[in-house]
């Protein structure tokens, strides 16, 4: 098991803003909302592409070779 493979500690702001109440925002604001929130969705799995790119790179790098 790799380090990035284990839980880290740390507040989970998605959790946070999945639990909250929507009744005072106005159509203007959920909207504006879900656009700040498609844009998170594009960072994070961004994030994630460019993760599992050097990921493999660096599983690559370090597979034993076959030494038939």
């Amino acid at each position: 098991m790799h380090d990035d493979d284990l839980p880290r500690m740390r507040s989970d702001a998605a959790g946070q803003l999945a639990g909250e109440n929507l009744e005072s925002y106005s159509q203007d604001e959920l909207m504006a909302r879900v656009q700040l929130l498609e844009a998170e969705i594009a960072r994070v799995k961004a994030h994630h592409a460019k993760a599992a790119d050097h990921r493999t790179v660096a599983d690559a790098l370090f597979k034993p070779r076959d030494t038939d």
